[in-house]
């Protein structure tokens, strides 16, 4: 059997390239194996390959101009020509080294080949493979990363995975999240891991007192976390050293974090080290602070040595190496004092350490160089067995069920990815099993059993593991308190004496039901989370995180262990005298016996002991109402059309460029998904006022106690000029809605909030408001009327402030709630009354309008001391943009946005029916939660 391996860089030093030329290598015994590049960089690959293996490249990139390997007339000018020009096959998104010549030579190879299986290393060029690989090769996809995580780069693996004949992950997390994605367009799914190096390794004496870090100085990799948690311990644990291989931009900032805790000389920046294997035999602790990880290669090399392990227990990738306890220790992910009090437990105890690190070495044989090449040997001698005509129909079958999934949304959906690893803790699969069994209506999920239901917004489940431990301590006779901090986790406290009542309780209280406990700051050897019914056996800890799980029908919204509640164990202190936890709260990590003095915090409808002080008001409380303002408009209306079409005719030709652009009176429901965001995310928000010409969309509730749908008439009373098309015109008005509280969020209908917020996020307790600044800057030239709306209405709000403060505005803000002060826009409409009366004036867009609340606003707010700039997390998706269809994925999978701004735009490539689907499609993935002003006989529509 011949078996081609494609790679974008064969010379390249990287997990995928070492991973290639090993399982090269190890099948080279028995097949006739190549690796074919499609660039050459280097002279000489970085890592040694396998004689026996030829290594081919299609494009010679050593020199400035890019040339074909083959014999070509191409001139040199050409080549210069193809390879700046960019690729049709490949996006830019995906992989930004393809080129025009880089298409030429692939399709002028791929499909010449002679081999039996294709495999390809990447996403991107697995969307080559689907494409122009041989119809007889059996084609096989490797993903060498976290896929549930991926960004731009992961485009193509949902909507190419259904034309391979199998698909390959590191992981058991991300096979299970592929066939969740996939459902029946999945092919064949195996979950294979890395080998451990093959050949002789040299091995750990473990007596050297060196702690190593392998990793590239990138922030993601987390160094600063291995330096922060040493620093922790090094006092305490005197000859230890932490050395760091690898290189990277973060060096310098790592250095001067060393310093600064002042461990220069115990901490050692070793830079690139070609031989890894000869510092693993100098180590004594292998620390891997990753909190994203798709497999761990670099515990499988210090495991090689006999080093034992302490990670981050990320979702994918160190649980499938270390087993916690055996031969290593797992830390919950970011978390430097857990990482450090792993640390410490291996650095003081030698036994240990040598006995974890024989633990090591024996469970080697998980990913011995022979398990693993007969896996991999098994599959493709499996899928070439099938004779290629049927490998092509079920292809064709798989195509075409995916194509059924998404032709109604227009969109692919991922599947949510795992929150926790798999546990290892005895008896759980069983327990499991045993509930799945026992409840009709629990799924699997995230890699653990949860319940469904279509009803809990993010606070009511955060209220519902609260009840679950408040219910379990109340059985037992337990006292707690409540304590306050500025997570969105509840927290509750008992004394430490109690510790073994609290968990007994909670095993039996919950012992039918699929609540999760998962210890804080865990010492001892069981590993995380368990079921609330293994709760009784956890020991040596200082908290549990409780939670049952929930996801919606769609499975687009799950709540895991963010949403849990913590019960922490507090020590007695007798210096204080009084009580100490493990982690800060509102007043501190400490409280005096003198200040628990009882009383209550309200949650919702409840009221659950707390002590005193955290009834107070403290200073980071905004204990001022903020209202919600929108403003929104339904352009299928007939009248209002009408009305519209009537004033163009009004104005003749003399309007802005964008005054009559219609997809800005198009609707895909955003505002029933925007109002949902609230009632999800901001619940605190007092009172929401819909601004519109009239209208009233069929599914709102406009009698309910907490909307109020305010006309134009209403707005502008004897102002300004009616009826009026002018967003700008009609955010002039603002302030003068009745009774709007001092501050207000003021939404256009495509803006979102992604998660959970506090008000803190837009204003500070003393009422200044922030703002968002954009990296877009503001053309320094004269408003044009040639030019969009928005672009010259922010020129004039720069006049007014050179004319005032003489200060120029430089940038816009991002399209993200804007956090106003209805007092700062009545002074702007006192200060400058001609400008704000000439804006409400006019009825369509001009390119003499004020942006107040989106621009002016701030900046004005800014210069008089009532505004300061502020951050937010924030994503901006065009769906007119093909390339930008991927970040709806990501905003779906990931939900780690606080604002997000989902937009439509002029249909170049993106028919706006297809628009107004997919945007509609994502809304009701990430809000499929009604909210409470909705009517129930309105459905949500079906776009088309």
């Amino acid at each position: 059997m011949k078996i081609t391996y494609l790679l974008t860089w064969g010379d390249a030093m990287g997990g995928t390239e070492v991973a290639a030329f090993s399982q090269a290598a190890a099948l080279a015994d028995r097949h006739e194996v190549e690796i074919l590049s499609v660039f050459r960089t280097e002279d000489a690959p970085f890592f040694a390959l396998d004689p026996r293996v030829p290594l081919r490249y299609l494009i010679d990139a050593r020199r400035p101009t890019q040339r074909p390997v083959r014999d070509t007339g191409l001139e040199d000018s050409e080549c210069e020509a193809l390879s700046r020009a960019p690729s049709e096959l490949i996006p830019t998104s995906w992989e930004g080294a393809f080129s025009r010549l880089a298409d030429i030579e692939l399709r002028h190879a791929l499909p010449r080949l002679r081999t039996d299986v294709l495999v390809s290393t990447t996403p991107a060029l697995m969307s080559l493979v689907t494409r122009l690989a041989p119809a007889d090769a059996v084609t096989v996809g490797q993903e060498h990363r976290i896929s549930e995580l991926r960004e731009a780069s992961g485009g193509p693996l949902l909507t190419c995975a259904p034309l391979l004949d199998a698909l390959v992950v590191l992981t058991e997390p991300t096979r299970s999240w592929f066939a969740e994605s996939l459902g029946t367009a999945a092919p064949r799914l195996e979950a294979i891991p890395n080998a451990v190096p093959a050949g002789f390794q040299p091995r750990s004496s473990l007596d050297s007192r060196t702690i190593l870090v392998a990793r590239r100085l990138v922030q993601e990799k987390q160094v600063d976390h291995a330096i922060l948690a040493f620093a922790q311990v090094a006092d305490e644990h005197p000859g230890w050293t932490l050395r760091i291989c690898g290189d990277g931009p973060d060096m310098s900032k790592l250095r001067s974090l060393a310093d600064a805790h002042e461990l220069h000389n115990r901490v050692e920046f070793l830079g690139t080290v070609p031989a890894i294997s000869e510092e693993w035999a100098k180590a004594s602790i292998c620390l891997l602070p990753s909190h994203i990880e798709a497999f761990g290669l670099v515990l499988t090399e210090a495991f090689a040595a006999g080093v034992p392990a302490v990670a981050y227990d990320c979702p994918t990738g160190p649980a499938e190496v270390v087993r916690h306890g055996v031969d290593g220790l797992l830390a919950p992910a970011d978390d430097v004092d857990g990482l450090a009090v792993a640390l410490a437990k291996l650095m003081d105890d030698d036994d240990l350490r040598h006995e974890m690190g024989q633990a090591a070495l024996q469970g080697l044989s998980r990913f011995s160089t022979e398990d693993v090449t007969a896996r991999w040997e098994g599959l493709y001698t499996d899928l070439a067995e099938i004779p290629s005509a049927d490998r092509a129909h079920a292809r064709t079958e798989r195509a075409a069920r995916h194509a059924a999934a998404t032709a109604h949304t227009g969109m692919v959906f991922r599947a949510l990815p795992w929150e926790q690893t798999r546990s290892q803790a005895p008896n759980l699969q069983a327990e499991e099993a045993r509930l799945l069994r026992a409840h009709s209506g629990l799924v699997r999920s995230g890699g653990q059993v949860t319940g469904v239901r279509d009803d809990l917004m993010p606070a009511d489940a955060l209220r519902a593991n609260l009840d679950l431990v408040v219910q379990a301590l109340d059985a037992a006779g337990v006292p707690y308190a409540l304590l306050r901090d500025e997570g969105q986790r509840h927290r509750v406290m008992v004394t430490a004496d109690v510790r073994e009542a609290a968990l007994d309780s909670l095993a039996s209280v919950h012992a039918d039901a699929p609540v999760y406990v998962r210890p804080l700051k865990p010492r001892g050897h069981l590993p995380q989370p368990v079921l609330a019914s293994m709760a009784a056996s956890l020991t040596d800890i200082c908290g549990v995180r409780v939670y049952h799980p929930w996801i919606t029908p769609g499975r687009t919204l799950r709540y895991g262990a963010a949403y849990a509640a913590d019960l922490e164990f507090w020590t007695w202190d007798a210096d204080l005298p009084g009580y100490a936890g493990p982690g800060q709260t509102d007043i501190g990590d400490r409280i005096p016996l003198e200040a628990m003095r009882q009383a209550t915090l309200r949650v919702q409808d409840r009221d659950y002991a707390t002590y005193e002080p955290f009834t107070r008001c403290l200073p980071n409380d905004v204990r001022f109402p903020i209202d919600a303002v929108y403003t929104w408009v339904d352009g299928a209306d007939p009248k209002w059309r009408e009305r519209w079409e009537a004033t163009l005719a009004d104005y003749g030709l003399v309007v802005s460029a964008d005054a009559t652009d219609d997809h800005r009176f198009t609707s895909a429901d955003e505002l029933r998904f925007s109002l949902r965001s609230i009632a999800m995310f901001a619940p605190w928000i007092r009172h929401i006022y819909v601004v519109t010409d009239g209208q009233v969309p069929p599914w709102l509730d406009a009698f309910h106690h907490r909307i109020t749908v305010v006309p134009h008439r209403e707005l502008f009373g004897e102002r300004g000029a009616l009826p009026t098309f002018n967003s700008h015109a009609i955010e002039s008005q603002l302030h003068h809605v009745d009774g709007l509280s001092e501050h207000f969020l003021y939404f256009n209908d495509d803006f979102f909030l992604g998660r959970t917020l506090r008000p803190g996020h837009f204003f500070h307790p003393d009422g200044t408001s922030q703002f968002f600044w954009s990296p877009t800057a503001v053309p320094f030239d004269a408003p044009s009327p040639d030019e969009p709306a928005h672009v010259a209405a922010a020129k004039q709000n720069r006049a007014l402030l050179e004319r005032t403060f003489q200060r120029s505005l430089t940038h816009g803000l991002r399209h993200a709630p804007y956090a106003l002060r209805r007092s700062v826009l009545a002074e702007i409409d006192t200060c400058f009354p001609e400008e704000v009366a000439a804006t409400a004036a006019s009825r369509l867009r001009s390119h003499t309008d004020l942006s107040i609340p989106s621009s002016l606003h701030h900046h004005y707010a800014y210069l008089t001391g009532r505004a300061v700039p502020g951050t937010v997390v924030y994503a901006y998706v065009d769906v007119g943009d093909p390339a930008q269809h991927v970040k709806l994925t990501q905003l779906l999978g990931g939900r780690n946005r606080d604002v997000f701004c989902v937009t439509d735009s002029t249909p170049h490539s993106v028919p706006r029916a297809e628009q107004a689907r997919m945007i509609r499609a994502f809304l009701r993935g990430y809000f499929p939660l009604a909210a409470p002003w909705e009517l129930d006989a309105a459905p949500v529509e079906d776009a088309g």
